[in-house]
């Protein structure tokens, strides 16, 4: 059982016992500051959050499934199956097992029809359709698996326009023994990205048990900039004044709606090989929380 972060509604600068020592603070936080607190000092209020307190299917209300093939050549299938709620997290879990191909055409040189089978399933949840927030401070607390091959992401998109013109930012993504702290637009040519990424290799946080620890993700957005966090170290921060798209249209994709996803991809483009890796693998999430700034008085 996973004991959760509580909401709070007031700030503490510091939790003290009687004795006078600072209690101990869980993974992920500053010493007497959790995440969660920092957002009421800094003036945001909690609009959103699924915080997966009920045994079962992810909410519905909350999140729908992308299914089959999706994007970057990966290898898994994604399905409903693969995501549940259980103590307290929502666990997406990448199994090995083959999975049926409805759209295999052997005629096929495209990489979603010329696959018989998928050899690997995962979930991809996502809020489009049912939640979208422009600017705000977006948050997850979860856990990664760092294996060769896994390529975990907390991310959103735009749904104005299609991609990359909607606009993408990756709070959270691993691949290739690095974390990401990504955002991208549309490039002049058709197709064509423009990408201001971060790449932190694991090794650079100093501890040999990071990745069996929770960690707290956060981006800070508002109409000047993208701020991105993990456990409170500033990854990585984009300048909203040039992320204009290189299309006619000349839309800044960051001062539209965006909606989140969740999940855990396989191999691919990026994600390295996972053949070595023993199966099953997860993606644990403990919360996302979504809070925007308070009106002014």
């Amino acid at each position: 059982m996973v004991i959760k972060h509580r909401l709070v509604t007031i700030a503490v600068s510091a939790i003290v016992v009687a004795a006078g020592g600072v209690l101990a603070q869980p993974p992920g936080t500053e010493a007497g500051r959790t995440a969660t607190e920092h957002g009421s000092l800094d003036g945001y209020v909690l609009v959103w959050a699924d915080e997966f307190n009920k045994d079962g299917p992810p909410d519905p209300n909350n999140w729908i499934y992308e299914r089959g093939f999706v994007r970057n050549e990966e290898l898994q299938w994604y399905q409903s199956d693969n995501a549940i709620c259980r103590d307290g997290l929502l666990v997406i879990e990448a199994r090995r097992e083959r999975q049926p191909n409805p759209s295999y055409d052997p005629n096929s040189n495209h990489w979603r029809r010329s696959r018989q089978y998928a050899e690997y399933t995962s979930s991809c949840l996502k809020t489009t359709g049912l939640h979208a927030w422009t600017y705000g401070r977006f948050e997850m607390r979860g856990r990664i698996d760092t294996r060769p091959g896994l390529w975990p992401a907390f991310w959103t998109l735009g749904s104005a326009r299609p991609w990359p013109g909607c606009g993408e930012i990756d709070i959270m993504e691993y691949y290739r023994g690095m974390l990401l702290a990504n955002a991208c637009w549309a490039g002049q040519r058709r197709g064509a990205t423009v990408w201001d990424d971060l790449r932190k290799p694991l090794t650079e946080f100093g501890d040999p048990d990071w990745s069996s620890k929770f960690h707290v993700w956060r981006m800070d957005w508002d109409k000047d900039s993208i701020k991105l966090y993990v456990d409170d170290q500033l990854l990585n921060t984009i300048d909203l004044s040039r992320t204009i798209n290189g299309t006619p249209d000349k839309a800044n994709p960051f001062h539209e709606p965006h909606y989140i996803l969740l999940n855990l991809a396989i191999g691919g483009t990026s994600g390295g090989d996972p053949s070595q890796t023993p199966f099953p693998a997860r993606f644990e999430i403990d919360y996302v929380r979504i809070y925007q700034k308070a009106p002014q008085q």
